[in-house]
């Protein structure tokens, strides 16, 4: 491997001590024809983390660099001053309770990228594993490319993406993703940025395995932690319809923002909450009046708290 860093994997990474030398052996495993560091940004954890990331830095300190602080500074915070201390020319993803499982992986995507400099981003497809050992192949129709389609689903996971960092840097200059809290995940709003300013390129090989653990951002067993996740992820797809594509897609998104959160509530929540849901909907996007699914599945509530009284 030359010596010139030509591709940064940032890592960032809290109690992840279970995890995360699994995460770097899947690093220093790569097999590349150009120069790989890694970047750990560890933000204060209160397990082993930190300790199993100073050791690894101690055997490969010419390929692995420790981010971290005195105090805890907060996921996005840690996203951020982890890319920024990134000195490649390419920058590949990957959080530290996940792993790559392509030894190639890095390599195919750099050539991809210098074949063709239109291209922003690339990603591939990548396994979700969850805590029972479940595996889904993700995304599990086609790789999507295209701006809209990214709109209405996100088709990348974290751990799967390489990236121009010229073009990470302009995303957080011109998006500043630091002030808008109400965004309650960092990969998606980059995604779309790319989507809407470079073409996105896909490869169809699974490379990367991203666990989906019961209690995180992304996941949560609360119904309400729930619905706040995929309001956000409805929320910055319209932020980008509206700036980069003239609100197409508009009552099509509210629409789907909507059906899942009222699926969700027929089966949780009280009948009330149901309702209070549904109304906010129309107060903000009025065509919403002739979704039939709204209809639907509030006959669905109806019946299911009716089934779920106890008989006498």
């Amino acid at each position: 491997m030359c010596n010139e860093v030509m591709l940064s994997v940032v890592m960032t990474t809290y109690n992840h001590a279970r995890y995360l030398a699994e995460a770097i052996e899947s690093v220093l495993m790569q097999r590349t024809s150009f120069g790989v560091e890694l970047v750990i940004g560890e933000d204060r954890s209160t397990d082993n983390t930190r300790a199993i990331a100073k050791e690894y830095v101690e055997r490969y300190p010419e390929r692995i660099r420790l981010i971290t602080s005195a105090e805890n500074v907060g996921m996005r915070a840690n996203y951020r001053r982890t890319i920024e201390a990134a000195r490649g020319r390419y920058i590949a993803l990957l959080d530290g309770d996940d792993y790559f499982t392509d030894p190639d992986k890095l390599q195919h995507q750099v050539e991809m990228l210098e074949r063709d400099p239109s291209l922003g981003m690339c990603y591939t497809r990548s396994e979700r594993i969850d805590e029972r050992g479940v595996v889904r192949i993700y995304p599990e129709g086609a790789c999507t490319t295209d701006f809209e389609s990214m709109l209405r689903r996100n088709p990348a996971e974290n751990a799967t993406v390489v990236a121009r960092r010229e073009l990470v840097m302009r995303y957080y200059a011109e998006v500043r993703p630091e002030h808008r809290p109400e965004w309650l995940t960092d990969d998606l709003p980059m995604w779309l940025w790319f989507g809407a300013n470079s073409r996105v390129g896909a490869i169809e090989r699974t490379t990367a395995v991203h666990r989906v653990l019961s209690y995180s951002v992304s996941h949560s067993p609360d119904y309400r932690r729930k619905l706040r996740f995929c309001a956000s992820l409805y929320d910055i797809a319209l932020w980008y319809d509206e700036r980069y594509n003239n609100s197409r897609l508009r009552y099509a998104l509210w629409r789907a923002r909507e059906n899942e959160a009222l699926w969700l509530l027929s089966y949780n929540g009280s009948v009330s909450e149901y309702v209070t849901r549904w109304r906010e909907g129309l107060r903000c996007e009025p065509r919403l009046v002739s979704n039939l699914a709204a209809y639907v599945l509030f006959a669905k509530k109806i019946a299911w708290r009716m089934w779920q009284k106890p008989k006498r």
